[in-house]
């Protein structure tokens, strides 16, 4: 062998091996043991600096919010307490948050989405009609009671529905300490400022009047 081929077999040889590693690479492993968000902090970076470790107190990894029933009294019959990095700054870079979600007799946590998150959730109380549609336009559900478990893929439209004749309750759990959402309703017909109706009555196949009629439906 040549030393021209030689070179050029090494050379081959550390590509492979670059491209292996930056295939297999993953996140680093946390470099501590915690980092409480600073929610007061000015300077952000996909996320909340660390509050110095000398102001952080034990209070800072409870929290109590999840105990107490959400207000079901609005238009879908439905309460989401959230327990991410907002209400729960312990949480901040550990890629965990949950909700408590209460529902009236017919409530519905209406369709929608989270960006950021795989859901998984499980059935404390009551009857519910969990169901999702996949992006080949696939709709999957099922009625759920208590002790039962459901999962929705990242970034997947979603709901539940309480079928029951009493209140509902599911403790809902996400890969992400601020999994965001994005409600379909109210996104297409509640934006500020509004998406122009020449877009909905298009995308829709109605009128300006069914368009302007649901968009009323939405005002505070």
């Amino acid at each position: 062998m040549t030393f021209r081929s030689a070179f050029h077999l090494m050379c081959s040889l550390v590509m492979l091996l670059l491209l292996a590693i930056r295939i297999n690479a993953s996140d680093p492993d946390p470099l501590q043991d915690f980092c409480v968000a600073d929610l007061k902090a000015s300077t952000m970076v996909n996320g909340f600096p660390c509050k110095p470790a000398a102001e952080v107190t034990s209070d800072d990894f409870f929290f109590d919010g999840l105990s107490k029933e959400g207000n079901t009294t609005n238009m879908f019959g439905w309460s989401a307490i959230p327990a991410n990095v907002l209400s729960f700054p312990g949480l901040n870079t550990l890629g965990i948050s949950m909700n408590r979600v209460d529902f009236a007799p017919g409530g519905l946590n209406p369709p929608h989405s989270h960006p950021r998150a795989t859901e998984t959730g499980v059935v404390i109380q009551g009857k519910l009609l969990v169901g999702f549609v996949t992006t080949s336009n696939v709709f999957h559900s099922k009625v759920l009671s208590a002790g039962q478990m459901f999962v929705v893929p990242r970034g997947l439209v979603h709901f539940q529905l309480n079928v029951g004749a009493e209140k509902a309750l599911i403790f809902t759990a996400f890969n992400s300490h601020l999994p965001g959402s994005a409600v379909a309703s109210t996104s297409l017909f509640a934006s500020t400022p509004s998406i122009p109706n020449q877009v909905l009555t298009k995308a829709f196949n109605v009128g300006d009047d069914i368009i302007n009629t649901i968009k009323s439906k939405f005002l505070s």
